[in-house]
């Protein structure tokens, strides 16, 4: 295999970087308190189940998704911490601007992912493209305390690949004419893009590598797997068919929030009422992005893990919250049984399209429905001010029904204000636990 002809006869005709945090919450609060660090510690007491493990904890067998229950089986010092999303969204923002330092076009993929173009970048650094991931790479750590991935290469898909083939504190350069060398070591299931329905389908073509799958015909893969499957060999030959987007993602497909409770409830007031928070969120959210929803649905799912849902068409699509106030109730009656204790509502928003005209129907009541929207407008105004369900409907009053559990233990940021901070409105600094 050695001896055959390149993909891509240049080395870098683009220069792209995937930068992947290493076990980013768990690193954020091992940088925060040295303490933590060299144990193993987890994120996630609030949920009950693992958000974020740390390497430590890795090489013990505790993993992300499994129950704090079961983790601590396999780790009897395991250390568990709430999740502080405020500080790890902070972090995140700081390690993404050190990537803008040495280029403009940065593209945050997830709050510890980012893909970055290096292109053009080494007449003003006076470097080497390798040099450069490897500075970006050097400063995250001196000034952070935490340790990223980085890969090198001509296309996101191999950027990404390179990124997560010596996790964790790796950088791997995946020059265009060493494609060919470095796809062999790579399984098909490996590839960003490839669902698991796409790799049985593959491997029983008897594709194993990413290599096997480039050196297939491209008709071949287009046949098979249609326009995305030939996206992804283009980028694995090294043809970048996906572009660093560095603006804000704007469009979405579906809107969707969920929250898990600290405690499983069968306070039906109460799980209504967290039900209905989620509306509001995703409703502000479609309202941030000027979009308005032509169906919603609603997920309700029990302790055991068990769940129901309903999702229906609106009348017209809406941006109001107030407006599909009452399909959701009708659907969350239905849904909701007396016998249960609950762990989690969610609700769906799909068929999104813009908000920008005001289309107005003849039989319908257009007055409601600016009184509505108008609102909307208000409460988005005022939680704009204040912080976040400042203003809320009245079921927000039912929250406070929670039964308190040790799960409900708030991140030390949390537990330790600032004068003048409050709950909901903190200074964008996290706290550094120091030995005196």
């Amino acid at each position: 295999m050695k001896d055959e002809m390149p993909f891509v006869l240049y080395p870098f005709q683009e220069a792209i970087i995937h930068l992947d945090a290493d076990a980013f919450f768990a690193s954020v609060e091992q940088a925060l308190n040295p303490a933590l660090k060299g144990r193993p510690i987890v994120t996630g007491k609030e949920r009950g189940i693992i958000a974020c493990a740390s390497y430590e904890a890795k090489a013990r067998g505790v993993k992300r998704g499994i129950t704090l229950a079961d983790a601590r089986k396999l780790c009897p010092g395991l250390v568990v911490l709430p999740s502080d999303y405020e500080t790890y969204s902070l972090y995140s923002r700081r390690m993404f601007n050190i990537i803008r330092r040495y280029t403009p076009v940065v593209e945050e993929s997830s709050i510890d992912e980012a893909f970055a173009d290096l292109g053009g970048m080494r007449r003003v650094f006076h470097r080497s493209y390798e040099q450069i991931a490897q500075m970006i790479r050097q400063a995250v750590q001196d000034e952070l305390d935490i340790t990223v991935s980085i890969g090198l290469s001509v296309s996101k898909s191999l950027a990404k690949l390179a990124s997560k083939y010596r996790k964790p504190d790796c950088f791997k350069a995946v020059e265009g004419t060493a494609i060919h060398l470095f796809l062999p070591e790579i399984e098909v299931s490996a590839i960003c893009g490839m669902g698991p329905n796409s790799v049985r389908l593959l491997e029983k073509y008897g594709v194993k590598t990413a290599y096997d799958f480039v050196s297939r015909p491209r008709d071949w893969v287009s046949k098979l797997l249609g326009k995305p499957g030939r996206e992804i060999w283009d980028e694995l030959r090294g043809m970048a068919v996906y572009k660093v987007e560095p603006e804000e993602k704007s469009s979405f497909i579906s809107i969707s929030k969920t929250k898990t409770f600290s405690a499983p409830s069968s306070d039906r007031e109460f799980v209504y009422a967290k039900l209905i928070r989620n509306v509001e969120s995703g409703f502000i959210k479609l309202r941030r992005y000027r979009l308005r929803a032509k169906v919603a649905g609603v997920m309700l799912r029990r302790k055991d893990y068990g769940e129901e849902g309903l999702e229906a068409a609106l009348s017209r699509p809406t941006s109001s919250t107030q407006e599909v106030l009452p399909l959701v109730r009708l659907m969350f009656d239905r849904l909701y049984r007396h016998d249960a204790e609950y762990r989690s509502t969610m609700i769906f928003l799909s068929r999104l399209e813009d908000d920008r005209d005001d289309q107005l129907e003849l039989f319908a009541d257009n007055l409601r429905i600016e009184r509505m929207a108008g609102i909307s407008r208000a409460i988005d105004a005022v939680n704009e001010k204040y912080g976040k369900h400042t203003l809320s409907l009245g079921t927000s009053l039912f929250l406070g029904r929670a039964r308190r559990t040790s799960k409900d233990e708030p991140p030390a940021r949390k537990q330790a204000l600032l004068d003048g901070e409050t709950a909901r409105q903190r200074l964008n600094l996290p706290m550094l636990m120091v030995d005196v």
